[in-house]
């Protein structure tokens, strides 16, 4: 058979539904597009302040070894890590970003006879990551953005073997109070994984209400909770984040881990970025400032948005958000429309810095406003 003719075999029959995730646009290709001189991202959540200092000065000092392949085991990351929260090395999994743990959870415990449980506006990964095990994905509606925790429990069956949480969610920004999130876990059957993804946790923190999932674990030995670097500690673009979950759960997980997913430049900066204090605070410090601009320029503008923790806003525009999201393009504004997880009329707006904020709103109000005289 000559090369030109041939085909591949059938992509697997569980995979024909499932679509590449659209990733926030890259500032370059908006620029190239709208051939714009300086565009504003505002669509992947990414920390405006940038990596640590100390960060960038650990990646520095080990650019003339990307010859050598990583340590595997990511065993200094592993010791601060554990040193930090608190737990043994034995209860931690590195990842390629956190999502990448969440489908090492899916391919170890979901197949098509075991589904996994969770929100109709959770992070949209969660469903893909069951699709890519072949598994069902059942749904709970939310409540006025907020995961309603007696729905999703009532979704569970005895073939739930997973249910997936982001708090603060993804592109909710809401969440659930410690007392809420106790009650539902008394609820869960103990065979069923709760997988808690704090992404956003650095952020949400300073909230008094916000549960803390590390301090769960104890009496709830079948919650794994993960978290990344990417966003409050600003290495979206190194890829590394980690979970928490007892022994048993991380030597299932390793079986599956890619035995180099986290690079010498990752695991490096990592280290320095959790020893660096300062820019940590520097970092949730202007996010809570930065969302409160947001917050009253909505306000402003008469848009209804929902209460976050995290560091964005997701904000309902009142007309086609993506109408509203080309428009904000074309004046070098990046934002992510929700249309894709059925809501046509949201936006999702990230925190940037104080200028790219203003200058957001001021690009909102004119579309809103040159939308409604067109209307009327």
């Amino acid at each position: 058979m000559s090369a030109r003719s041939a085909t591949p075999p059938p992509l697997n029959r569980h995979l024909r539904r499932l679509l590449p995730y659209p990733p926030g646009k890259p500032i370059e290709e908006v620029k190239r597009e709208f051939g714009l001189s300086e565009v504003c991202k505002l669509a992947s959540n990414e920390n405006p302040l940038g990596p640590s200092p100390r960060a960038l000065k650990a990646m520095a000092a080990i650019a003339g070894e990307m010859n050598l392949y990583p340590d595997g085991s990511a065993y200094y990351l592993k010791q601060a890590l554990a040193e930090r929260l608190g737990v043994s090395p034995a209860e931690l999994i590195l990842g390629n970003g956190s999502d990448e743990i969440i489908v090492f959870l899916a391919l170890a415990y979901l197949n098509r006879r075991r589904d996994l449980v969770t929100s109709d506006y959770a992070f949209v990964r969660y469903r893909m990551a069951a699709e890519l095990a072949g598994a069902p994905c059942r749904l709970a509606p939310m409540r006025d953005m907020r995961h309603d925790l007696r729905a999703l429990a009532r979704h569970i069956t005895p073939q739930t073997a997973m249910v997936c949480l982001d708090l603060p969610g993804n592109p909710t920004g809401t969440s659930v109070s410690r007392r809420e999130l106790e009650r539902f876990l008394r609820a869960i059957p103990p065979s069923v994984i709760v997988v808690l993804d704090q992404a956003y946790f650095e952020y949400a923190a300073a909230d008094p209400d916000y549960p803390d999932g590390l301090a769960l674990r104890g009496r709830f030995p079948n919650l794994v909770v993960t978290r990344t670097f990417s966003k409050a500690y600003g290495l979206a673009g190194l890829r590394i984040g980690y979970a928490v979950a007892r022994p048993e759960i991380v030597t299932d997980l390793e079986r599956i881990r890619p035995p180099f997913n986290t690079t010498r430049v990752s695991q490096a900066a990592a280290i320095a970025a959790l020893d660096d204090h300062a820019h940590l605070r520097r970092s949730t410090a202007a996010n809570a400032q930065g969302l409160a601009q947001l917050r009253q320029g909505f306000d402003r503008l008469g848009l209804k948005q929902w209460p976050s923790l995290a560091n964005f806003i997701l904000v309902d525009v009142g007309r086609d958000g993506r109408e509203v999201f080309q428009a904000l393009l074309r004046a070098g504004i990046v934002t992510r429309p929700m249309a894709g997880i059925g809501l046509p009329t949201g936006l999702r707006i990230s925190v940037g810095t104080p200028r790219q904020n203003r200058a957001c709103l001021a690009a909102l109000g004119r579309i809103l406003r040159e939308g409604a005289q067109a209307a009327s």
